[in-house]
């Protein structure tokens, strides 16, 4: 690939780098304290039916459909001193904070019933929350730069802060049923709630307060934004996201991230269960440690190797060669779990860590990246406004939804394949299926990626022109 010198009007300050990294953690931190939440859901502290605990975070994501693209119409439309982005930023971290803290304070003394219902209606208002956040967050981080190469190191930089919180998250794993500091497992979740909501606030405003998206304040062909505005509007935003899906290589970036995030996701949390029921045979006393350690070391071998790695293969490779290659190197990874689970030797669970760090290490890093390349060919071939908000918001529902879908089939086949959440052993039976599907089926969605991605052509002299002609089609300098 060729190289040159990023101007530096296109260069991002290091302080707005890190702001918009600590909203990417809390929209890594929201849901892998959920992950975990849901997993003691279903075990130890409230032993919930696993279909009912996958329903709890799956439904709700079937709200994102609507909220998502209304909020990225928003967003796009919105015109204020401070900015399309920033005021619902700073809003929607407050909201989700609060939320978050209130979901949690069930007690294991209700009926199931009773906390599936409590737990379902605060969930939707959650997703409700984050959308008001992460939409016009994820958009902001669109416009941030116009310059190929910095979009990549901008999102590398915020992936490599958002891992931050898959390094901490899985101790939670060792923290909850420590008895020495909590009374109970189910009163750490709700302690751990609290803590969790007060760091989405506090992290959360960051972006509202450092970040700088482009000066929109000339910008043409937005709608005034009302109530009644939204509502009439509705034809127009259903326009904006046929145009955004008539966009054939944005399409295929939300074909090939559906596929690689919810295949991981579907098994995300049969790691958990085979290091305890298969490594240590049901003694959570033994496997907690082994429980909190692979997630935290594959998140810090993501963040400081695998991500500088994938940055420079997209400099020197182009994009989308870096994401095919890094998912090759993934798919090699988790053919190596087969023989990393190993009861005897528990230290071989780091084996599969080094090349499986690539695939989401990619993911976000390279996917974010593009679709930003992305909003320039739709403003080139649409015109105004552009419409980051609404490329953001649909990117971003694929993600949801596809995870709400995986986390309800994640309980189905943990049933089918004859989980008990009640069993302090499992069956063999039981153990080969989880450990069969924890490897085939990511392999096979990381495969089925690389095809959709094999034809991707905005490449770096494309996006380039598209660049140059933007700019002489505004009259800038």
């Amino acid at each position: 690939m060729s190289h040159y010198q990023t101007a530096a009007k296109d260069r991002v300050p290091v302080l707005q780098k890190a702001a918009f990294g600590a909203g990417h953690l809390i929209n890594n931190l929201i849901p892998g304290i959920l992950g975990v939440f849901i997993v003691f859901l279903k075990t130890t502290a409230f032993g919930m039916d696993p279909l009912l605990a996958g329903f709890i975070v799956g439904i709700p994501r079937l709200f994102d459909a609507i909220t998502d693209p209304v909020m990225g119409y928003i967003s796009d439309n919105t015109n204020s001193r401070f900015g399309r982005r920033r005021p619902y930023i700073l809003l929607g971290a407050i909201f989700t904070g609060i939320v978050f803290a209130v979901l949690w304070q069930i007690s294991e003394n209700n009926s199931e019933m009773f906390n599936f219902w409590y737990l379902l209606g605060f969930s939707i208002l959650l997703i409700f929350g984050n959308t008001i956040f992460s939409t016009p967050l994820i958009a902001l981080g669109y416009e941030m730069t116009s310059d190929y190469n910095e979009r990549t190191r901008l999102m590398s930089f915020a992936n490599t802060i958002g891992q931050v919180a898959w390094m901490l998250v899985p101790f939670l794993y060792i923290l909850i049923p420590d008895e020495a500091l909590f009374g109970s497992q189910p009163e750490a979740v709700r302690k751990v709630a609290l803590i969790a909501g007060g760091v989405i606030i506090i992290l959360g405003i960051l972006p509202s307060i450092f970040c700088r998206g482009i000066d929109a304040s000339n910008m043409e062909g937005r709608e005034e934004i009302t109530l009644r505005s939204i509502w009439g509007s509705m034809g127009k935003i259903f326009k904006g996201i046929k145009q955004v899906f008539q966009n054939k290589p944005f399409v295929k970036l939300c074909m090939a991230t559906f596929l690689v995030f919810n295949g991981f996701q579907i098994v995300a949390e049969f790691g958990v269960f085979i290091i305890n029921f298969y490594m240590f045979e049901g003694n959570w006393g033994a496997s907690k440690l082994w429980v909190a350690l692979f997630p935290a070391v594959t998140a810090a071998y993501t963040a400081f190797i695998a991500i500088p790695i994938i940055n420079w293969m997209a400099n020197k490779y182009g994009k989308r060669n870096a994401f095919i290659i890094a998912t090759v190197i993934s798919i090699l990874g988790y053919v190596l779990k087969w023989w990393g689970f190993n009861p005897g030797e528990p230290l071989m669970i780091f084996l599969p860590i080094p090349m499986m760090a690539f695939g989401m290490g990619c993911l976000f890093t390279l996917m974010m990246s593009m679709t930003a390349d992305v909003c320039d060919l739709d403003e080139l071939e649409n015109g105004m406004p552009r419409k980051e908000g609404t490329f953001g918001a649909i990117y971003w529902w694929m993600i949801k939804v596809g995870q709400g879908l995986a986390l309800v089939f994640s309980g189905l086949i943990l049933k089918l394949l004859g989980y008990d959440s009640s069993a302090a052993t499992q069956t063999a039976e039981a153990l080969t299926g989880m450990r069969i599907t924890d490897i085939a089926l990511p392999v096979i969605t990381a495969a089925l990626a690389i095809w959709v991605m094999w034809k991707y052509d905005l490449s770096e002299e494309r996006a380039k022109e598209i660049k140059a002609e933007l700019v002489n089609r505004r009259g800038e300098l």
